[in-house]
């Protein structure tokens, strides 16, 4: 069942954290519909814009509604991920999609504020929930590459001014956090401490933390070990999700990690049977790993088991 991001968000605040996981074809789907319903948890498919490209949005769109019919007791919300006013504007049209994220946040903070409120406005008038961005995370995820030096932490204030604003549903904030498989070179972790200062300005409102795959070190090394050259990957710390949850963070994007897990399962498959090749081989050995990396995370979010309370809760 397709819910908004907003009734999830609702029933999940200050309790879990909604995991949000990028899909590209039919296996990541299977794997992320199962890895969910075995853990029990509400979740959120994200399509990018250049997956939307990739496998074109119809594609995807008749992928997930034949997931929706495969698995009716799946409970999840359809969101763009990083769009920008054009890509918004189609999504909202389209009548598919229950939430879409607005990413401005290159833009001075008026310009921000002012194509914030335009999605705004024509997606709340179809019941449709806007995510919007304020801040910069650092590092490359598909048409998003902000150098290092660039990328800025969100300035609580902006953040209270921001929101009232421009309307937005909830907000993607800069708290340490950076897309790819790069994050940090040292010691550096989040900056909860900006997150508890956003809360206390902005009490109950949904904060969203971008670029949160935690880049495990076993995926990485067995990559390595199967032909790969992933060389200084580091991600966040799961265990700092649990942390974040009280801290108003009510949504979580990972897509790096499931990528990973991707390529360490066509590697080593590939490596083990160079006679092979039936792409369905390694698929089903990718559409199985997945679901266990989604149920590991679920784990970690606080949302594995929470499926039956918040479809008490959208029913209700």
């Amino acid at each position: 069942m397709i819910v908004t991001t907003k009734e999830l968000f609702k029933a999940a605040y200050g309790k879990f954290a909604v995991g949000a996981y990028n899909i590209n074809n039919m296996e990541q789907t299977l794997g992320l519909f199962r890895g969910n319903l075995d853990s029990e948890a509400p979740f959120i498919i994200q399509i990018s814009r250049g997956a939307r490209t990739y496998a074109d949005k119809r594609m995807l769109e008749a992928i997930i509604q034949a997931a929706d019919e495969i698995f009716p007791e799946a409970i999840f919300a359809v969101h763009l991920d990083h769009g920008d006013l054009e890509t918004c504007m189609d999504c909202i049209q389209s009548g598919f999609y229950s939430s879409v994220m607005i990413d401005a946040s290159s833009k001075p903070l008026s310009e921000n504020i002012a194509v914030t409120h335009q999605v705004v406005a024509a997606a709340h008038a179809r019941g449709i929930s806007v995510e919007a961005e304020l801040g910069q995370l650092g590092g490359v995820e598909e048409h998003v590459q902000v150098d290092e030096k660039n990328a800025n932490l969100t300035n609580p204030a902006e953040a209270e001014a921001f929101v009232k604003e421009s309307g937005c549903d909830s907000l993607a904030v800069a708290i340490g956090t950076s897309h790819g498989a790069y994050k940090f070179s040292g010691h550096q972790g989040l900056h909860l401490d900006v997150a508890a200062e956003i809360q206390k300005r902005l009490p109950g409102f949904p904060l969203v933390m971008h670029g949160s795959s935690s880049v495990p070190e076993e995926e990485v090394a067995r990559i390595n070990a199967a032909g790969g050259d992933i060389k200084g990957a580091k991600g966040v710390d799961e265990n700092e999700f649990a942390r974040a949850v009280p801290l108003g963070v009510t949504k979580v994007n990972i897509d790096t990690d499931g990528r990973l897990v991707w390529t360490r399962v066509h590697r080593e498959f590939f490596r083990d049977h160079p006679e092979k090749f039936d792409l369905r081989d390694p698929g089903k050995i990718f559409i199985a790993e997945y679901a266990k990396f989604i149920e590991h995370k679920n784990e970690k979010l606080g949302s594995a088991g929470m499926l039956e309370p918040v479809r008490k809760a959208v029913a209700g």
